[in-house]
């Protein structure tokens, strides 16, 4: 039996599985197992993590994986020797034929004091969720400024989804008057979005009452708020960091040369770069697009990304075709709560539409088009792992 293992179960790593898996049944190949590691067993929505209610933004892998004959282990990869071709977690290890590296990011934690003990953050399901019972709980404390503020760190898109979130958030926990600040190092918020969305994002912020701060350095984060480097503070019982993402540390295992981001480098059929038998996808990986382009860490790029390495790891270890991704268009969708959203087309983020009329649009990809088939039907299941690229979402859904 020869083994095909990919490690990680978001967006990428599901659907490379279910990519090989799919190849495998449509050539007959019943000596090849498929086997899909995670940390815990759930398929986490992560870009449903700013939302309040994220009871449903995650999905039990195993009923993904059973119906498409995908074996599942629970449990963190420590190591991964790429001469003896195997996988070690703990105190065992698994060996594989092909490997598929798919763990995905995690949030810019910087060496700060304080925020491992005060700081939330939505980078995880379980993150967000104890943001949510904090926020639920603040109405038990006595009333103050500190009480009743929110501070969110980091003025990117998750920055500014979660923030324009909050302000009904906050009363939704029984705090009427309540207050969020976005504070960002740069000098406007949204820079990351381009000069086309900025003053879009700014309106939206503007009429839903969260206020802005822009050109701030933290040093320190305490139970009550944050200093500044020049000495002032920021009141707030609430402080969210959401600055920046990397790759997960599993990309420090591969021996290659990673980009700024710690990426690994892969070609157009997922390999990863100078080592045989290796690919890698979704956010931990950089793809290229075109020759000024690579794929961003987004699941806009993660998922096609997933079944292009599930249909190549299969072709690579069968002696098979492989394809290439091509993706020949680039949109963001950026919620805005209950201002609506913003719509834009291209690597310079046009924007091509604003307001209530895009919010069915970003609703829909977040809530089905990006979900996985969860009929329990193989059949189903299977469909959706083949190699394509989704046309771009409506504007007006």
């Amino acid at each position: 039996m020869k083994n095909i293992i990919v490690i990680g179960g978001g967006f990428a790593g599901l659907w490379s599985a279910l990519g090989a898996a799919r190849r495998l049944d449509a050539e007959q190949a019943n000596d090849v197992r498929v086997t899909l590691i995670n940390r815990d067993p759930w398929h986490v929505i992560r870009v449903r993590l700013y939302e309040a209610d994220i009871t449903d933004a995650r999905v039990p892998l195993s009923e993904i994986l059973e119906p498409a004959g995908v074996e599942m282990v629970v449990g963190d990869v420590t190591a991964i020797d790429f001469h003896a071709r195997k996988v070690t977690l703990g105190d065992k290890s698994l060996p594989y034929d092909r490997l598929v590296i798919a763990t995905g990011s995690r949030l810019n934690r910087p060496n700060l004091p304080g925020i491992e003990q005060h700081a939330f953050s939505i980078d995880t399901w379980n993150d967000a969720n104890a943001l949510e019972n904090h926020l639920q709980n603040l109405k038990d404390r006595p009333a103050s400024p500190s009480r009743d503020t929110v501070l969110i760190i980091g003025g990117g898109l998750t920055g500014v989804e979660l923030a324009c979130e909050m302000p009904d958030r906050l009363r939704n926990a029984g705090i009427t008057d309540g207050r969020v600040i976005l504070a960002d190092r740069h000098d406007h918020i949204g820079s990351n979005m381009g000069p086309h969305a900025v003053p879009v994002i700014g309106n939206a912020l503007s009429d839903l009452g969260v206020e802005c701060r822009t050109c701030i350095s933290i040093t320190a984060i305490d139970p009550n708020g944050v200093l500044l480097d020049d000495g002032s503070r920021i009141e707030a019982a609430t402080v969210v960091w959401s600055a920046g993402v990397s790759a997960s540390p599993i990309a420090a295992l591969v021996p290659v040369v990673h980009d700024a981001l710690g990426r690994i480098p892969v070609d157009c059929n997922m390999r990863v770069t100078g080592l045989d038998g290796v690919f890698a996808a979704g956010d931990i990986a950089a793809a290229p697009l075109d020759a000024d382009h690579s794929t961003v860490m987004s699941c806009q790029h993660a998922r096609p990304m997933g079944r292009y390495s599930g249909y190549n790891v299969v072709g690579d270890l069968l002696g098979l075709d492989m394809l290439d991704m091509e993706i020949d268009y680039y949109v963001t969708c950026l919620d805005l709560g209950p201002w609506g959203a913003l719509y834009t087309e291209g690597w310079d983020r046009r924007v091509s539409a604003s307001g209530q009329s895009v919010k069915n649009t970003k609703m829909t990809t977040n809530r089905v088009r990006i979900y996985p088939p969860r009929s329990g039907d193989r059949r189903e299941i299977l469909d959706a792992a083949s190699p394509f690229i989704q046309m771009a979402p409506s504007r007006q859904a």
